[in-house]
C-alpha cells in the first residue's frame, strides 16, 4: 500500500505535531505532505523526515506567524497531487481533510477538531464585533461564513472520520453530521517520570492565548498566595505578567528536560481551558501529579475526578480556588496517576490506528463498486 500523511500546518511542535510523529512511526514508508512547515523548529522524527510543502512555503525563511496565510490555505490544500496513493491519511484541526483524492484512494481524517474559528468558537477568536476594529472584525465575520460553507463541503470528501475524543465526535457529528471512530492521542508516557522530590507550587503549561484561560490560574494563585509556575509564550504573556502577584514565576519557553522536571515535582497541574482533548494533562499524571481542571471538553475522558484530578464546574477564579482548596484534601497515589495515563501511552496508539487502518482499507476494497450497476 503506498501512503500519504497529511497535516495542516508545521510551524513548531505541538500535541498534534506528536500525533503525525507517531503515524510515522506506523507508517515509516509514508510521505508527510502539509501547507508550511519550518524545520528548524521541528524535533525528532519529523526532523529527519522529508516534508512536501505547499506554494505558501517560503524557502530557507521561517514562517513567524502562519495564521496570516489563512485565506490562502483552502486552495494550497487543495493543490496536493494525491492521484498516485492507496490511503491518505489527513490530521486535521482545519484544512487538512480538504485535500482532493480519487475514487480508488481511501481518506481517512484524524480529526483533532472541527475549525475552531469556524464554529462554536469563534468569538474567541475573532472578537466582539463591536467597538474599535468593527469594520474589520466584520470583515473577518463576512470571511468565516465563507470559510464554514467550504469546511462543511470539503468535509465530505473524507471517507472515515477518526475523532482525537468524544467530545470531538460530538462535534463532528454537529458540524458535518457525519460519525466518527474515537482514537486518543498518544501521551508521551516513557519520557515522564514520578519524583520523590516533592515542590510547593503549582504547574501551568500552555501556550499564552486569550482562550487557553491561563489567567484564571494566575489570579487564583496570587489571591491564594501560593506558587505558580506557567511555562509557555505568547500573545497573553505581558497582560498575565501585570496581573501576577510576586507568587506567580513565567518561565517562557524552555526545553523538554526543564518542562519534566517541572512536571515531576509540582504540587498539581492546573488546567484552566476548555480543549477538545488536551495531552499536558496526562503528562502530568504520567509524572505522577493530579490535574485540576475546568470539567469540560476532553478533559473529561482523560482525568477521573478525586481520582487522578479535581475539576471546577465554572470557569471562574473562585471556581478554581475552590477546587485548588478541595484538592489538598485528597491524598493522590503518584503509581495510580501513572498508572491511568499510560492507558493513553504513544505504543498503545500506534497498535490502534495501524490494525485501524489495516481494516478500514479493506471494507474500502470490498466496497470499492457496491452499489453501481452495468445496464446491459
Amino acid at each position: 500500500m503506498k501512503i500519504a500523511i497529511v497535516h495542516d500546518w508545521l510551524p513548531f511542535m505541538g500535541g498534534a505535531e506528536n500525533v503525525v510523529t507517531n503515524m510515522m512511526e506506523v507508517f515509516p514508508e509514508a510521505v508527510l505532505y502539509t501547507s508550511i512547515c519550518n524545520k528548524d523548529r521541528l524535533t525528532g522524527k519529523l526532523k529527519e523526515t522529508e516534508i512536501v510543502t505547499t506554494h505558501l512555503q517560503k524557502k530557507k525563511k521561517e514562517i513567524i506567524n502562519h495564521r496570516k496565510l489563512f485565506p490562502f490555505m483552502p486552495t494550497a490544500m487543495e493543490s496536493i497531487d494525491l492521484t498516485s496513493y492507496d490511503i491518505v491519511i489527513s490530521s486535521s484541526s482545519s484544512v487538512a481533510k480538504s485535500v482532493i483524492t480519487g475514487p480508488d484512494t481511501l481518506h481517512i481524517c484524524y480529526c483533532h477538531t472541527p475549525m475552531r474559528y469556524g464554529w462554536e468558537f469563534m468569538h474567541n477568536y475573532i472578537g466582539e464585533l463591536s467597538g474599535k476594529g468593527r469594520f474589520k472584525n466584520k470583515l473577518k465575520s463576512y470571511f468565516m461564513s465563507f470559510m464554514r460553507v467550504w469546511d462543511y463541503a470539503s468535509s465530505a470528501r473524507v471517507d472515515v472520520y477518526v475523532a482525537n475524543s468524544v467530545n470531538v465526535a460530538k462535534r463532528i457529528k454537529k458540524h458535518y453530521r457525519r460519525d466518527a471512530y474515537v482514537i486518543h492521542p498518544p501521551v508521551r508516557g516513557n519520557i515522564f517520570q514520578i519524583s520523590n522530590e516533592n515542590g510547593d507550587f503549582y504547574l501551568c503549561v500552555s501556550r499564552l492565548q486569550e482562550y487557553k484561560r491561563v489567567d484564571i490560574a494566575v489570579e487564583a494563585c496570587t489571591k491564594l498566595n501560593v506558587p505558580l509556575v506557567v511555562i509557555g509564550d505568547g500573545p497573553e504573556q505581558q497582560k498575565l505578567k501585570k496581573m501576577a502577584g510576586s507568587c506567580v514565576k513565567f518561565l517562557g519557553r524552555v526545553s523538554d528536560d526543564v518542562i519534566r522536571e517541572h512536571y515531576g515535582k509540582c504540587k498539581a497541574f492546573l488546567f484552566p481551558g476548555e480543549e477538545d482533548y488536551g495531552i499536558t494533562p496526562l503528562e502530568a499524571q504520567a509524572s505522577g501529579r493530579p490535574v485540576i481542571a475546568y470539567g469540560k471538553g476532553g478533559v473529561l475522558e482523560t482525568v477521573i475526578d478525586g481520582e487522578t484530578g479535581v475539576f471546577f464546574k465554572e470557569q471562574t477564579v473562585e471556581s478554581m480556588i475552590e477546587a485548588i482548596k478541595k484538592a489538598k484534601k485528597i491524598e493522590f497515589q503518584k503509581e495510580k496517576l501513572r498508572e491511568h495515563a499510560m492507558e493513553f501511552d504513544e505504543e498503545v496508539f500506534r497498535n490502534r490506528l495501524k490494525r485501524f487502518v489495516e481494516e478500514q482499507y479493506k471494507k474500502f476494497e470490498k466496497k470499492e463498486t457496491e452499489g453501481i450497476e452495468v445496464y446491459r
